[in-house]
C-alpha cells in the first residue's frame, strides 16, 4: 500500500508540479457526452441507504465542508449536461500506478477502522467479469460490456459470511455489505482515464431523480497527482429528495468513487452509511494503493 495521505495539515505545492496537477484537473473534466439512460424504477430510498445520521459528518442540516486536503464539491450535472469536476492538488511525492493490478492495490478493511471495526469485515476476492456499480444507472451491464477490457479484480468487503452464490464479492443481506471495488489495468495511463471519465459518465445520471428516490450528490474531485485522481459522490436517501436533486446542507449516506492511478482504473462503492469527512478519507485511502 502507497499509504494514505495525511488528513490534515497544509501541502506545499511547488508551481510547476501545481500548473501540471490544474492542466490534467482541465482535461478530466473535458468529457463532452453524457450517457443517457432511463430513469431508475420505483421511487424510495437507496438501496445501499441506512437509517439514522451518517458516521464521519456533520450533524443533518450542517453545511458540508470542504475536505482537508483540497477535495472540492461540485455543482450536481443538469439536465443539459454535465458540469466537469473541478480538481485541485492534494499531495505531493504521489506517482501514478505502472504494471499489473493486484490485489494488493485494493482497498482492506483498516479503511473503514474509525466507523466499521475492521475486526468485523471479512473480505473475499475473485477474478473476471461482472457487474461493477448500481444497477439503476449503469443497466445491469458487467464492465466487459461497458468498456471492452479484459477481466477485473472484484473485491467484497462485508460484516458478515454469507455471499450470494454467482458472486463471492457480494453479500445475502445488503445490510451486511460494507463495500464493494472493482478494479483493473488499461494498456494505457491515457486509456484509464478515458475508461474512468466514461465511468463516471454513466453514475452521473442519477445526481437527478424524481423527488422521493434516491439520488446521488454533487460530484467531488480528489487530485493526489496529475495522473492519480478520483471522483465520488454521496448517496442521499429517496426521504431527503424532495426537489430532484441531492438537498443541500445534508450528509450523504455511503456513495460511489470512480478512481484512477497511473494505468490502473476502478470504482468504489461504499455501503456504509458514512458522511463527508469520512467517504473523503475512505476515497483516499483507495486512491493512494491504487
Amino acid at each position: 500500500m502507497k499509504g494514505r495521505p495525511p488528513a490534515g495539515g497544509r501541502v506545499v505545492v511547488r508551481p510547476r508540479s501545481a500548473v501540471a496537477a490544474l492542466v490534467a484537473a482541465a482535461a478530466l473534466g473535458l468529457a463532452t457526452g453524457r450517457f443517457v439512460l432511463p430513469t431508475p424504477p420505483g421511487v424510495g430510498a437507496h438501496p445501499a441507504a441506512r437509517s439514522g445520521a451518517a458516521v464521519g459528518g456533520p450533524s443533518p442540516g450542517a453545511s458540508a465542508p470542504v475536505t482537508p486536503g483540497g477535495s472540492v464539491p461540485t455543482p450536481a450535472s443538469s439536465a443539459s449536461g454535465s458540469a466537469p469536476p473541478t480538481g485541485v492538488t492534494g499531495a505531493t511525492g504521489v506517482t501514478g500506478a505502472t504494471g499489473p493490478l493486484t490485489t494488493a492495490n485494493l482497498l482492506g478493511p483498516a479503511a473503514f477502522g474509525p466507523d466499521v471495526g475492521s475486526g468485523q469485515i471479512h473480505v473475499t476476492d475473485r477474478y473476471g467479469d461482472g457487474s461493477y456499480a448500481n444497477a439503476a444507472c449503469t443497466g445491469e451491464k458487467t464492465l466487459t460490456q461497458t468498456l471492452g477490457g479484459r477481466g477485473a479484480h472484484f473485491r467484497g468487503l462485508m460484516t458478515g459470511t454469507r455471499t450470494t452464490p454467482d458472486d463471492p464479492t457480494l453479500a445475502v443481506s445488503l445490510d451486511a455489505q460494507v463495500a464493494r471495488e472493482v478494479a483493473a489495468e488499461a494498456q494505457s495511463p491515457s486509456l484509464a482515464q478515458n475508461y474512468a471519465q466514461r465511468l463516471l459518465l454513466e453514475e452521473e445520471p442519477c445526481q437527478e431523480a424524481a423527488p422521493g428516490h434516491w439520488v446521488y450528490g454533487r460530484t467531488t474531485t480528489l487530485q493526489l497527482a496529475p495522473d492519480v485522481t478520483a471522483s465520488w459522490m454521496g448517496s442521499y436517501q429517496g426521504s431527503l429528495n424532495t426537489g430532484g436533486t441531492a438537498p443541500e446542507g445534508k450528509e450523504p449516506c455511503g456513495g460511489i468513487a470512480v478512481l484512477r492511478s497511473g494505468n490502473h482504473y476502478g470504482v468504489l462503492e461504499v455501503y456504509a452509511c458514512l458522511g463527508t469527512a469520512a467517504m473523503d478519507r475512505v476515497v483516499r485511502t483507495a486512491l493512494s494503493q491504487l
